[in-house]
């Protein structure tokens, strides 16, 4: 086996390239295949490939409330973590997650219900436009669903992607039927680095 010699700035160059002749002859919708792709370099998984669902315009809506300063909210400070924050604060936003807010704990003791419910609550009377990224957790996917559903939140998208077995499959659809511009990647895979990784590859192609 032939160790190849690369430089660091052309190992993502490279990487993407495998993609490519990895997957051929299979056709990405071109609108979606920067996210796509990403996911699989994120995760060397190309179920990627056949599993992501993508709301009509739910880039463009992204971009724009990017470009507008909107907040993006994670369920995990991984996920906050890997958000590459540079652009998004140039244009005013920011990346937020509550999860380790001694509020958010506290009332989530009271209540007897997971961090990640009361953090989307928290979430809600932000002052601003928010974006969803939830990597991890189900009951954030169905707070925010329950939440809409109340009439007390409108956020510009949802990225649902949380990995795992309990409720993971069930939040997805359920985001998916709820009529919420969204990104999902179908089934029981996922994670806070698809989540980084799908946010990271929409705000890329952001035309200065």
């Amino acid at each position: 086996m032939k160790i190849e010699n690369i430089k660091p700035d052309q190992i993502e160059a490279k990487s993407f390239e495998i993609i490519g002749e990895i997957l051929g002859d299979k056709e990405l919708d071109p609108r979606y295949e920067a996210v796509i792709k990403r996911c699989i370099h994120t995760s060397a998984d190309f179920e990627y490939a056949d599993s992501m669902y993508f709301t009509d315009g739910v880039i463009d809506k992204i971009q724009e409330a990017i470009k507008k300063g909107a907040y993006i909210v994670t369920d995990t400070t991984m996920a906050r973590a890997g958000i590459n924050k540079k652009r998004i604060e140039k244009y005013g936003g920011d990346v937020l997650c509550f999860i380790g807010d001694e509020d958010v704990a506290a009332e989530a003791k009271e209540r007897g219900v997971t961090r990640s419910l009361v953090s989307m609550e928290k979430a809600s009377r932000l002052d601003r436009p928010v974006i969803f990224a939830i990597g991890n957790a189900p009951t954030a996917l169905i707070s925010i669903y329950d939440l809409v559903k109340a009439g007390k939140l409108s956020p510009v998208a949802v990225i649902g992607v949380p990995v795992g077995f309990v409720n993971v499959v069930e939040s997805k659809e359920l985001l998916i039927g709820s009529g919420v511009p969204c990104i999902a990647a179908r089934g029981r895979k996922g994670g806070s680095n698809i989540a980084a990784a799908i946010v990271n590859a929409i705000q890329y192609k952001i035309e200065e």
